[in-house]
């Protein structure tokens, strides 16, 4: 496993995925609200989500040329979304919105570790 990209474009697009969501949680549509009441997380901490999501993207880009930085963003947006699926789990919200948005998000950033830096 290398520390630079083998491609960088999965980091790429995982990073325009995540400044999209980042740019709808500012002001959440209804299904973000939805999903977010349904694992009963606090409103007051909405915001932590969105800073959390922009640094993500900041050291998706950034790793595409700086060793180890794209690589542990990426790692962390795994974890991150690993524990959304946890709280899903937890409260027994498992309606469209885990299926969809959480294990897609799942699912699109573990593809984007695969393919950026394990060689095949």
């Amino acid at each position: 496993m290398s520390v630079l990209p083998l491609l960088w474009w999965p980091g790429a697009v995982l990073a325009a995925v995540l400044l999209v969501d980042a740019a709808l949680s500012i002001r959440p549509p209804r299904f973000i609200r939805d999903c977010l009441d349904g694992v009963r997380f606090p409103r007051d901490w909405w915001w932590t989500l969105v800073a959390i999501k922009l640094l993500a993207v900041a050291g998706l880009l950034a790793g595409i040329a700086v060793p180890g930085v794209g690589l542990a963003a990426n790692v962390g947006v795994c974890a991150y979304f690993l524990a959304a699926a946890y709280a899903h789990i937890r409260a027994h919200f498992l309606r469209q919105e885990f299926w969809l948005n959480c294990l897609g998000m799942l699912a699109l950033s573990v593809a984007a570790l695969l393919v950026a830096y394990i060689r095949w």
